[in-house]
C-alpha cells in the first residue's frame, strides 16, 4: 500500500501552486468585498488546460482521474482561495460529466472542448426550492412540442448563474403520478441559458461573495430536442454519474480550506507573545490544533481512498459520503479553532481566518447534509432500516 502522491498527482500539485500564488490573500479578501467573480483566476487554469483535467483527452481535456482533480482542489483551497477560489471552477470538474458518459459525440464536441477553454460557463440546475434533496419530487416541467421542449419552474441555490451562458438543467417530461417508480420521468438538458426566459436573482448570502447563488424563474422556455441528454425520463439516473465524484471534490475542498486556516492558526500561535511567552506553548493552544491536524488527516486519507474507488471502477458511494462527512467537520472545526488561537483578532477581516469560517459551512451544507450522509451509512453499509 502506497500512500504517496503519484508522479501526475506532484505534478499536478506543482502547477496548481504555481498558479494560485499570483492570487494571494489581499486578492481573495477584495473578491470577498466586492463580489467580483475571480475571472482571471478562472481563465488562467482555462488557458492551463485545467478546466478539464477529468475530461477526455479527445475532447479538448487532459483525461486524468479523480484522484489527480482531488488532489488539485485541495490545493487550490489550500492556497488560501478557499471556497471562493475552488467553486469559480467546481463545476467544470465533474459537472459535465454525465454528458461525457451519456451524450452522443456531436453533443461532447459541441459541449466540451467550449468548457474547457473558459468560453463557455456553466451552470448545474438541480434544486428546488420546495424539495431539496428530494429531487424525484421536482416540479420544473418540460413538455414536448414538435421538436422542442418548452419548460416552466423555479430552481434555488444555482451556482454561477449570474455569469453562465450555459445550464445543465434536470426537469420532469412524464408527470409523478404517471411514472411507476419516482425516480422514472425526469429528463437531462445542457442547453443555452436563455436569460429572456430565464430570470436570474442573486441570493446574498453569508461567504462565497464572489461565486454567486441563485434562484432562477423559467417561464416559455424552449430547449430544443437536439440538446436533450441521453434518452427521455433517464436524466435522475444520469445525473448521479457526477454525485459520487462531486462529494469527493468538495471533501478535497473542505480539507484544504481546514489546512489553509490550521496554517495560519500555528504561525500565529509562534508569532503572538502573550505575558512574555509565545502563546504556542500553551497545551490549550496545542491541543486543539493537533486535533484538527490529525482530523484533516484522517479525512484526506479516506479522500484518496474514494478517488482511488471510483478511479479503479470500484464502489465508491460509501467513501464518498464518508470522505465528505469527514473533511466538512474537520475542515469547519479547524477553521472555527483559527480564529479562537487569534482572539479577537480572529475576529478581524484582515486576518482572514473569519473568511474561512465563513466559507467552511459551504462543504458541511452542501450538496448533501450531515445528518442524510449518516443516514445513507447507516441504511446501505450497516443495514439499517430507512428512517424517512
Amino acid at each position: 500500500m502506497d500512500f504517496t502522491l503519484s508522479e501526475n498527482q506532484l505534478s499536478v500539485s506543482d502547477a496548481v501552486n504555481a498558479i494560485c500564488k499570483k492570487y494571494d490573500d489581499d486578492y481573495w479578501l477584495k473578491r470577498d468585498k466586492d463580489g467580483a467573480f475571480p475571472s482571471d483566476f478562472y481563465q488562467e487554469f482555462a488557458d492551463g488546460g485545467w478546466l478539464g483535467i477529468c475530461i477526455p483527452e479527445e475532447y479538448g481535456g487532459v483525461g486524468l482521474g479523480l484522484a489527480e482533480a482531488s488532489t488539485m482542489m485541495r490545493a487550490i483551497s489550500e492556497s488560501g482561495a478557499g471556497m471562493s477560489g475552488a467553486s469559480s471552477i467546481h463545476i467544470n470538474i465533474f459537472g459535465l460529466n454525465p454528458v461525457v458518459v451519456y451524450g452522443t459525440d456531436e453533443q461532447k464536441r459541441n459541449a466540451l472542448p467550449p468548457m474547457v477553454s473558459g468560453q463557455d460557463k456553466a451552470c448545474f440546475g438541480v434544486t428546488e426550492p420546495n424539495t431539496g434533496l428530494n429531487t424525484t419530487q421536482l416540479k420544473t416541467r418540460a413538455v414536448k412540442k414538435g421538436d422542442h421542449y418548452v419548460v416552466d419552474g423555479q430552481k434555488v441555490w444555482i451556482s454561477t448563474a449570474q455569469v453562465a451562458n450555459k445550464i445543465l438543467l434536470l426537469a420532469r417530461t412524464t408527470p409523478l403520478e404517471e411514472v411507476k417508480k419516482p425516480t422514472h420521468g425526469l429528463s437531462l438538458f445542457y442547453t443555452d441559458l436563455d436569460r429572456t426566459k430565464i430570470e436570474v436573482r442573486e441570493i446574498e448570502k453569508m461567504g462565497r461573495k464572489c461565486v454567486d447563488s441563485n434562484e432562477l424563474f423559467i417561464e416559455g422556455f424552449a430547449i430544443p430536442e437536439t440538446d436533450r441528454i441521453g434518452e427521455e425520463g433517464r436524466g435522475f439516473e444520469y445525473i448521479l454519474e457526477g454525485m459520487n465524484p462531486e462529494r469527493v471534490l468538495i471533501a478535497s475542498e473542505a480539507a484544504g480550506l481546514g489546512y489553509a486556516a490550521l496554517r495560519r492558526a500555528t504561525n500565529y500561535a509562534k508569532e503572538r507573545s502573550v505575558f512574555n511567552r509565545p502563546i504556542g506553548k500553551n497545551q490549550s493552544i496545542q491541543h486543539p490544533l493537533a486535533t484538527n491536524w490529525m482530523e484533516l488527516e484522517a479525512a484526506w486519507l479516506m479522500i484518496q481512498r474514494a478517488a482511488w474507488e471510483y478511479d479503479q471502477g470500484l464502489p465508491c458511494a460509501a467513501s464518498a459520503n464518508t470522505s465528505k462527512y469527514l473533511a466538512g467537520e474537520a475542515g469547519f472545526n479547524a477553521c472555527q479553532q483559527a480564529i479562537m488561537t487569534h482572539g479577537g483578532f480572529g475576529y478581524a477581516k484582515e486576518y482572514h481566518v473569519e473568511r474561512y469560517l465563513r466559507e467552511s459551512l459551504i462543504p458541511r451544507i452542501a450538496p448533501v447534509s450531515p445528518q442524510l450522509i449518516q443516514c445513507y451509512i447507516a441504511e446501505r453499509v450497516l443495514g439499517l432500516p430507512k428512517s424517512y
